[in-house]
């Protein structure tokens, strides 16, 4: 049996009875023929929050720079299809600060 579910002491009152519980499950056998045992886990850039990137792209989000993009391209067809010159103006203002912020956006996504 390997100990290597075992969560190291820490300050916390719940510690010792997760301890417990997956001591228990692997007694029982909880952790036998998982679907990948023994093949090494897969490599992540970003292991810290992992979880959170996966639910995420499971739930269809996209990084900043790729919604605000999106938004770009909706700016530029209002653009094609505005006649006021002063509607054209303010969404020339919109576009130039939008590709700012894709800029911005794009670079700490890449950091």
């Amino acid at each position: 049996m390997c100990n290597c579910w075992h969560i190291p002491p820490m300050d916390h009152p719940l510690i010792d009875l997760i301890n417990a519980r997956i001591a228990e499950a692997e007694a029982d056998g909880a952790f036998d023929n998982l679907s990948g045992a023994g093949r090494p886990l897969r490599r992540v850039e970003d292991p810290e929050n992992e979880l959170i990137n996966r639910v995420l792209q499971e739930n269809g989000a996209v990084p900043e720079f790729v919604s605000l993009s999106r938004e770009l391209s909706r700016l530029r067809e209002e653009l094609r299809e505005a006649g006021d010159r002063s509607r054209r103006s303010e969404i020339l203002k919109e576009m130039s600060m939008m590709e700012a912020r894709i800029d911005l956006a794009r670079k700490a996504y890449l950091k």
